[in-house]
């Protein structure tokens, strides 16, 4: 089977970890094991470049390799004020017309909009950027909520750590939910994060809370979502009053327990849709939405698409 070629994108005064990120999701998480991707890493000339932290890295591909690249991936971007150089931009538009995927990470995505490719797209960076990423990509429609935005074949993401959940994305929709979930696993960090992310995020996994009685009322709520249940029954559960319930598990939990069951819903509800041929309106009973269209109703609010979307994205045959 052909492999899918991704090229790195290198400078001087790259992070080492926001070049790292890439190469570990496609390489270094598939080590021991059949790896699809064949990753690249290039710059503009091979050789000696030097790190933001002070070492040097030795490149060993030119932007050749961006020619035949499936995926190409800048990043981060070192300086927001030094023009890209014409025969860059060339190689990434020239790649982009080809029929690759072209993916901004972080501070990636000035170089991304540089090209003209955003032009009339939504892009998303690093929040403390978003403003002056606006300013001067005027065209661009910014959005600084969402971990990643994914337009046809053009990807940005925020900064840092969302760099992950962006690459994580890509995993999935090559390889699908069940590789991306074990690739996750293997770098120890939550295949789906929600953080203001609307487009095919997972909901958060929250930690199990230390209070013994709620976590035990947790784990019966969570072992048949189906049922219905309203606060002040949940409380008495706990042999607690309504308000000392509500305000210790807003304090455990950081939200409160109403919208932590509907997160554990619409998780729920995803993994029967991505995992089972039931139909929606079963799924939805089982979720314990009541109806299905209030079922369909939060979906959609929560993540931005349809649950017949999601299904068909990231549904394992």
């Amino acid at each position: 089977m052909k492999k899918i070629q991704v090229a790195v994108l290198a400078f001087d005064g790259i992070s080492p970890f926001h070049l790292s990120v890439p190469c570990v999701v496609f390489a270094d998480a598939f080590a021991g094991k059949y790896n699809p991707f064949e990753v690249k890493v290039c710059a503009l000339k091979k050789g000696r470049l030097c790190a933001s932290s002070g070492f040097d890295l030795f490149i060993n591909h030119s932007l050749e390799v961006i020619a035949s690249a499936d995926l190409v991936i800048i990043p981060s971007w070192h300086d927001l004020d030094k023009a890209p150089s014409a025969e860059l931009i060339h190689c990434l538009k020239e790649a982009y017309q080809q029929g690759a995927t072209v993916v901004g990470l972080c501070l990636g995505a000035y170089l991304l909009a540089a090209t003209g490719l955003l032009d009339g797209q939504s892009a998303t960076t690093h929040w403390a950027y978003a403003e002056n990423f606006a300013a001067r990509f005027p065209a661009i429609r910014v959005d600084s909520e969402p971990l990643y935005i994914e337009n046809e074949r053009l990807i940005t993401s925020a900064g840092t750590a969302a760099a992950i959940d962006c690459c994580l994305h890509i995993v999935r929709k090559k390889l699908g939910s069940m590789e991306a979930n074990q690739v996750a696993r293997r770098l120890v960090t939550a295949p789906y994060r929600h953080g203001g992310q609307k487009q095919y995020i997972r909901l958060p996994l929250p930690e199990r809370p230390a209070n013994k009685r709620i976590a035990q009322m947790m784990d019966w709520i969570l072992s048949d979502l189906k049922q219905a249940h309203s606060i002040d029954n949940i409380a008495q559960h706990c042999l607690m009053s309504r308000r000392s319930f509500t305000r210790q598990f807003k304090a455990l939990m950081g939200t409160s327990f109403s919208q932590w069951l509907l997160n554990e819903r619409l998780k729920y509800s995803q993994e029967l849709l991505e995992n089972s041929s039931q139909p929606i309106s079963i799924i939805s009973e089982l979720a314990g939405f009541g109806s299905e269209a209030s079922f369909r109703r939060h979906f959609k609010q929560t993540f931005a698409v349809s649950a017949n979307h999601w299904r068909a994205t990231f549904r394992r045959d």
